[in-house]
């Protein structure tokens, strides 16, 4: 079993070198470093429910992963399923996200319920597989458009966000949402009309 925390985003630079230089104050950023670790370590609690003790590692920390219009630090933690567990048991141990929801969970889920003026729909669940012999695949509808016909015509959904801890800067979270939606409002304007079914 494993699962792959994304905490921690800079946008991309105009060039290699900016590239280097944004990522290197993403690494070595007090607040993004605590943020990832403390959800690492909530993935690490999560997977120790379902797998054989002892079993759950980080093999991958504080990796930089590039996109078209961010960067993120990107960890891997792994344990083995234990024999009385299943797939199923997996997915109600991890799910959802503590990149979506924060930490601790539950209570952060109460407060996510209270303060967004929309339901998230699909957006933040999770979109895979899970096969016959027990084997998955899923991942966090992060970045995802819906696109759904309306009374006036096609509306297209989506949402973007960013972790807010203690030492998040409003100012600096709205613009890490502008970031991440990049690439999305680009996809948007070279999508060909299409025509829905109604």
């Amino acid at each position: 079993a494993s699962t792959r925390p994304i905490a921690g985003t800079r946008p991309r630079g105009r060039s290699s070198q900016q590239d280097q230089e944004l990522a290197a104050t993403l690494r070595s950023h007090p607040k993004e470093v605590a943020e990832h670790v403390m959800l690492v370590d909530l993935e690490r609690n999560d997977l120790g429910r379902v797998c054989t003790w002892g079993s759950v590692q980080v093999d991958e920390l504080l990796t930089l992963e590039y996109y078209s219009h961010v960067m993120h630090l990107v960890s891997n933690v792994v344990g083995t399923l234990a024999p009385h567990q299943d797939s199923i048991d997996l997915i109600r141990a991890v799910f959802p996200g503590g990149t979506i929801t924060g930490c601790p969970k539950v209570r952060c889920m109460e407060i996510i319920e209270t303060l967004e003026p929309v339901r998230r729909s699909l957006f933040y669940g999770s979109c895979g597989y899970l096969d016959s012999r027990g084997s998955l695949d899923l991942n966090i509808l992060i970045r995802t458009l819906l696109l759904a016909p309306t009374a006036s015509g096609q509306t297209v959904w989506g949402q973007v966000g960013a972790g807010i801890v203690a030492d998040s800067d409003p100012h600096r979270e709205w613009l890490e949402s502008l970031q991440k939606a990049q690439a999305q409002l680009l996809a948007l304007n070279l999508a060909v009309d299409v025509d829905l079914p109604t």
